[in-house]
């Protein structure tokens, strides 16, 4: 089995002011499907949590039948690193980002080049930003080149290693990012609805973890990827961290060990008495809010009814009062004539 050296940095945090600049890099230059921007990331890389803190574009070519066949203008490179620093002495030249979403063939050799502007003792990092993400998650992958030593003598090779990365920011960044998500979300949508949505959408990103592993560990049963005990420690620290909700196993029993199957038995039924109260809670607020708002429903019937009736009565009222308005129209009007007539007989 293959090792790898160890790792000079433990984890990366990226300002949000990086992914909105990458995405409008990614707009801008309206990348045809399948294409991917190139730019560079400035930020801190002297302790073992690498910080992201601003970006610039870079103009960058490749070639989709020949991976080998990529342009980089470097002397782009520097002159932008120079005014950069000019603006900001504390940002230094870290790495480089693309909009992936995946490696690429070419990325090992264009991450060599980058060696030459971070420095003979920093390896470079690559950051991947998805500009176009469909699942949930953060959309960002960063990675280091690191040096792959084989058990069976051969001469090393370079690989990238996944490093967990966290987006992160400060006050001002904060502000910014609210207001600027102000119009994107739902005015109308309460507190509830809002915790709900994140809780949805972080148990639908916990099910895509869940089937990566899943995935994995079947690849590794066929014998289609190599063992990897680290991988595989990490795992079972995650499986070792769930409660044991299940019946003691046979084992267990067989230990007459009446401690340990009173605790399972204990956090079971503790579980269970607590989902149950949770669930009585929501089907009572259920069946109040169905009352009430069949009450309101019949509040309404009937006060539509009234004024339906109030209405009718209103209308005959009119009609009414119409006919006797014209009666004494009518009325008037034959008084007048026989007056006239009257007159003109007398003359």
């Amino acid at each position: 089995m293959a090792s790898l050296t160890a790792l000079p940095h433990d984890q990366v945090t990226i300002a949000p002011l990086v992914l909105l600049s990458v995405l409008d890099h990614y707009k801008r230059t309206e990348t045809p499907e399948g294409k991917r921007v190139v730019g560079v990331i400035l930020g801190d890389a002297t302790t073992s949590t690498v910080k992201v803190t601003n970006s610039f574009a870079l103009p960058f070519e490749e070639d989709d039948k020949n991976a080998d066949v990529w342009f980089l203008d470097q002397n782009y490179i520097e002159n932008m690193n120079e005014m950069c620093k000019k603006i900001n002495a504390k940002e230094k030249l870290i790495g480089w980002y693309h909009s992936g979403p995946k490696l690429r063939a070419s990325d090992l050799k264009i991450n060599e080049l980058f060696k030459k502007y971070t420095g003979p003792n920093r390896t470079p990092l690559l950051l991947i930003v998805d500009v176009q993400q469909t699942g949930v998650g953060l959309p960002t992958d960063a990675y280091i080149s690191v040096d792959q030593v084989k058990d069976d003598g051969t001469s090393t090779e370079r690989t990238f290693l996944h490093l967990p990365c966290s987006v992160e920011a400060e006050e001002a960044e904060e502000i910014g990012v609210e207001h600027l998500l102000r119009d994107v979300r739902d005015q109308a949508a309460g507190g509830l609805s809002i915790r709900l949505t994140n809780q949805l959408k972080s148990l639908k990103g916990l099910q895509k973890k869940l089937g990566d592993i899943t995935v994995y560990l079947n690849k590794v049963i066929n014998k289609e990827l190599p063992v990897n005990h680290i991988i595989l420690g990490k795992l079972q620290d995650v499986f070792n961290l769930l409660p044991n909700l299940g019946q003691p196993n046979e084992d267990e029993m067989d230990l007459k060990r009446p401690d340990l199957v009173s605790s399972s038995n204990t956090l079971q039924k503790a579980l269970t008495v607590k989902t149950n109260d949770e669930l009585m809670i929501v089907y009572i607020s259920n069946l109040v809010r169905a009352i009430i708002a069949f009450d309101d429903l019949i509040e309404n019937k009937i006060q539509s009814k009234k004024l339906q009736e109030k209405l009718q009565k209103d209308a005959e009222k009119t009609t009414t009062d119409e006919t006797e308005e014209d009666k004494s129209t009518k009325e008037n009007s034959e008084t007048t004539n026989s007056s006239t007539s009257e007159k003109k007989k007398s003359t």
